[in-house]
């Protein structure tokens, strides 16, 4: 038999609300923020993380613990045969630029490779004058591997008593006791030299025809270039178009044999009046011809 009516409308209206309470709503609308989340999964971990390693590495014994045991495993890593170099081998040096680059590098082997700095060894090797550059790398079975370019020196520079081997741009190479030495390599002199090579090489090729008199070229001034040949002659340049006034005076002596005459020097630093210096003798004599000629006259 069912229950009346109205005791079943009392039964509805007793049952429990469904709807959360204030509480758990605001808990789950916060549990709905993406930063509250986040800081549920990463924040609180992380704090509770740090806060673990700071109050263990508080202690002086945990410290020195964990960083001998680093320190053993690293070392235990760089120590093993594969990484170990036994050997330096040079290529391309000769035996001095050799010598020195094993002075400048002195390594005890066998060493790590992890102690090994590449970019300050060449660094060190490039700063030798006679080296121009230099590649080092690790070969395998333990070999320093270290190939270098040399300077090829092209001029021997005479300043202040002494003789520089240059390169092409001008760079020591290198001293050099005496001109016996590279006999193959012109001469330059004069405060200066070293920053004109390239003007200095152009004139010297252009001058192939006297290169058996040629004794070399001299930079006055710091501003032009006088040729010395033998028999104390020159041929006094202009400061620009070097080359093209040591071309016309070859031509000028081929010619009429103007070099193979008894002049001093050839100016021509004024390129529209090139002038003829005589020598000494030449000019007595010049003198003692016109003497002769004037009393002819006079008679």
């Amino acid at each position: 038999m069912s229950a009346p009516p109205r005791q079943q409308a009392n039964q509805q209206v007793n049952r429990p609300d469904p709807a959360p309470s204030r509480l758990k709503y605001r808990l789950e609308r916060l549990m709905l923020t993406p930063m509250f989340r986040l800081a549920l999964r990463v924040g609180i971990p992380a704090v509770i993380g740090f806060g673990a390693a700071s109050w263990y590495f508080s202690y002086e014994e945990h410290r020195t613990q964990v960083v001998d045991t680093v320190a053993h495993i690293r070392n235990q890593i760089e120590t093993r045969p594969e990484f170990m170099v036994n050997l330096m081998a040079i290529d391309g040096a000769s035996s001095g630029v050799s010598d020195d680059i094993r002075e400048i590098v002195p390594l005890d082997f066998p060493i790590s490779s992890f102690d090994l700095d590449l970019d300050h060894m060449r660094g060190t090797i490039t700063g030798l004058d006679a080296v121009k550059s230099a590649e080092l790398r690790i070969r395998q079975g333990g070999v320093l591997q270290i190939d270098v370019t040399e300077r090829v020196p092209v001029a021997l520079w005479r300043h202040a008593g002494a003789l520089e081997l240059l390169d092409m741009d001008g760079v020591h190479v290198g001293p050099a006791t005496r001109r016996s030495e590279r006999p193959n390599l012109p001469v330059i002199a004069g405060r200066g030299a070293d920053g004109h090579v390239p003007e200095a090489m152009a004139l010297i090729r252009a001058a192939a025809p006297l290169t058996d008199r040629m004794r070399g070229l001299v930079r006055m001034g710091e501003r032009r270039w006088d040729v010395v040949l033998d028999r104390g002659q020159r041929i006094m340049l202009p400061e620009t178009g070097a080359v093209r006034a040591l071309e016309r005076a070859l031509a000028m002596d081929a010619a009429v044999d103007m070099l193979g005459r008894d002049i001093a020097a050839v100016d021509l630093r004024l390129p529209r009046r090139p002038t003829l210096r005589l020598a000494s003798g030449a000019v007595e004599q010049y003198w003692r011809i016109k003497a002769l000629e004037t009393g002819e006259q006079q008679q």
